[in-house]
């Protein structure tokens, strides 16, 4: 293993060695049974006698840190786990300060845990994903791609998946896009963001849905954005509510999260025509329209554009999974260069050998045939869940009718958003995980109720876990 340890300067040199390497040891850098380089390598390395290397290691093999196996070579000990307390001591704080914008951001802890009856949103059932046919499909390109392993690939994404895209959401969407104005990202949140990055100047307006999801509010703030939380009704947001000022808009149209309502074609029409009037684009965050169990299949907002207003954003976390990190942004041709540009100054690219893998996914049809198979599953557990809220729990919750994606919300009739705060908190005790209405709420005062998610949990554990929510409301 090679050390670093520098002598640059130094005069005691089998002193700064040693304290070098006891730092590294004590910093838990060398783990108990590490080697440490040969007396002969390290002197070499170093420009050193063998006999200063030799007598630094004696003094951490007398302190207990090190021990010399015959034919082996010299090992760090493996009784010097307490000694690592050490690392921190003296240590000290710094005096670099974040933006105090920072402070008031806390990192997700809502899947910090398993759940034994997991009603939480935004997690597919992980069971149902095709696991081998995804290690071939990434074998292969691995295999295939194998020369361009070494090389950065074009910020913009692999071009078989782009045109995967494309094709996929035009038929499965509606959406009139082509390959050179798709971007792929690693999920929904760079989608955004390098939108962002392409539209907004400090100082801007965003408005965003109220209640509405909270890491793009985040994001906006992040990048000096002035938030405006819209509010949301039975037919999607309230466009008369929206401030002439506003740079760019971000919706979810097609199943408003959390609510789960859809916007009404009256709205959606409102919508841009306001765009157009106050010269601001839209954000369409198409997050998991692929499940839909009833009804008319609601057209993407894009589809209505005909000025060129509307970013298109998708992502593959729910009918894949989110540890792939995989997403995509179709824009108007007029932000191609620009947005593939903050692409590239973000992280470059999305991981090519997985691009190109989902690229197979999609042309082999393996995609369409996963997405009707577990669409199949999901209309399952949708269906009891509505059931179940419309009728079991109707003296206390008013079921939101959705039949699309993979949550559905439910208002309080009389609870008070502390009593909601309270049923959620029994019913994790219980083993129940799910989340609250209140925790999306942007400036609006907060709604009580629960959201309910139906992804992650599997069909026969539904009924025995809506029990025991419901048992949490009785205590």
């Amino acid at each position: 293993m090679h050390c670093h340890v520098s002598l640059i300067g130094r005069k005691d040199l089998n002193g700064e060695i040693y304290r070098q390497l006891r730092r590294a040891i004590v910093a838990d850098q060398l783990r108990s049974g590490d080697p440490l380089p040969s007396s002969r390598d390290l002197a070499s390395s170093l420009g050193v006698s063998r006999t200063t290397v030799v007598v630094a290691y004696e003094r951490l093999a007398g302190e207990g840190l090190v021990e010399a196996r015959i034919g082996a070579g010299t090992f760090v000990a493996e009784h010097v786990v307490g000694a690592r307390r050490e690392a921190t001591k003296g240590r000290a704080d710094g005096m670099l300060r974040s933006r105090r914008l920072w402070e008031s951001i806390s990192l997700p802890t809502a899947f910090a845990r398993p759940a034994q009856f997991d009603f939480r949103t935004g997690l597919p059932d992980a069971s149902l994903f095709p696991h081998d046919d995804w290690r071939r499909l990434l074998a292969r390109s691995l295999r295939s791609d194998s020369d361009r392993a070494g090389a950065y690939g074009e910020p913009a994404g692999h071009r078989g998946l782009r045109e995967a895209i494309a094709r996929h959401i035009g038929i499965s969407r509606g959406v009139e896009t082509s390959a050179d104005d798709i971007t792929v990202t690693s999920g929904t949140q760079q989608g955004l963001d390098v939108v962002a990055r392409v539209l907004l100047s400090p100082g801007d307006r965003v408005a965003v849905e109220d209640p509405g999801y909270a890491p793009p509010r985040m994001l906006f703030e992040s990048l000096g954005a002035r938030l405006v939380g819209v509010p949301v009704d039975g037919s999607g947001l309230i466009v008369d509510a929206l401030p002439r000022q506003a740079r760019l808009v971000c919706v979810t149209p097609s199943h408003q999260y959390p609510l789960g309502v859809p916007m009404a074609r009256s709205r959606r029409q409102a919508l841009l025509a306001w765009a157009e009037r106050n010269n601001a684009a839209i954000i369409e965050d198409d997050y998991d329209s692929e499940f839909r169990f009833g009804g008319r299949p609601i057209e993407a907002l894009q589809t209505l554009d005909t000025k060129g207003r509307v970013i298109y954003v998708g992502s593959f976390s729910k009918t894949m999974l989110p540890s792939l990190r995989l997403g995509f942004v179709a824009t108007p041709p007029s932000l191609r260069s620009a947005v593939h540009k903050a692409k590239y100054v973000t992280d470059w690219h999305t991981s090519i050998p997985v691009q190109a893998a989902l690229a197979r996914f999609i042309d082999g049809g393996g995609f369409a045939r996963h997405v009707r198979r577990v669409c199949r599953v999901y209309r399952v557990r949708h269906d009891i869940v509505t059931h179940a809220l419309t009728h079991e729990f109707a003296d206390q919750l008013e079921f939101v009718p959705s039949s699309t994606g993979l949550h559905v919300a439910a208002l309080a009739r009389t609870a008070s958003v502390d009593d909601i705060r309270t049923v959620v908190q029994r019913a994790s005790e219980l083993g129940v995980e799910i989340h609250e209405l209140s925790r999306y709420s942007v400036h609006s005062p907060s709604r009580p109720g629960l959201v309910v998610g139906y992804g992650a949990i599997s069909t026969a554990h539904i009924e025995e876990g809506l029990h025991r929510l419901r048992s949490s409301f009785r205590c």
